[in-house]
Order: structure tokens, then sequence, then C-alpha cells
């Protein structure tokens, strides 16, 4: 969906800033950032929320992994993991 909005004012500052500080790159990915913020306060499509969480997760492991907090297993480990 492609649309052409133009915000002046109060809205116009808001996206200036968040681009100032650094929070979106652009004034359309602060409001992108404004949409997926939107459906995380109000649940609107739950899809999302649980792929946002997946996302996380896997950004930790790779951190625990990296820091050797949490080992990887050889294929050999993980069929003996699972048969047991």
């Amino acid at each position: 969906m492609h649309s052409t909005m133009k915000f002046e004012g109060l809205m116009d500052q808001i996206l200036t800033e968040a681009v100032r500080q650094g929070l979106a790159k652009t004034k359309a990915e602060a409001l992108r950032l404004g949409v997926v913020e939107l459906n995380n306060k109000y649940d609107l499509i739950q899809s999302s929320r649980e792929a946002q969480e997946d996302i996380a997760y896997i950004h930790e492991a790779r951190k625990k992994i990296a820091s050797g907090k949490m080992p990887l297993l050889t294929e050999k480990e993980l069929k003996a993991a699972l048969k047991a």
C-alpha cells in the first residue's frame, strides 16, 4: 500500500524529533515504528507480537552462543538427546 500524507504542527515535530534523536532514519520509518507500537499496545495482530518475541529470542540465543553460555550440539548429540 502506498500513501501520501502531509503532516504539520505537532505531528511533524514528533516525526522530526524521532529522526533527530536517531530513533528512525526517516519520517516514514518513524511512522512505521509508530504502527508497530500501536500493535504492541493493543494486540491488533497477535502473530506480529509472536514474531517479534521469536526474533528477540533468536538475538538473545545468538549472544549466548557467542559468549559460550549456550553450547551447540552436533547432529549426533542432538539425535541422541531426542531419543532420550
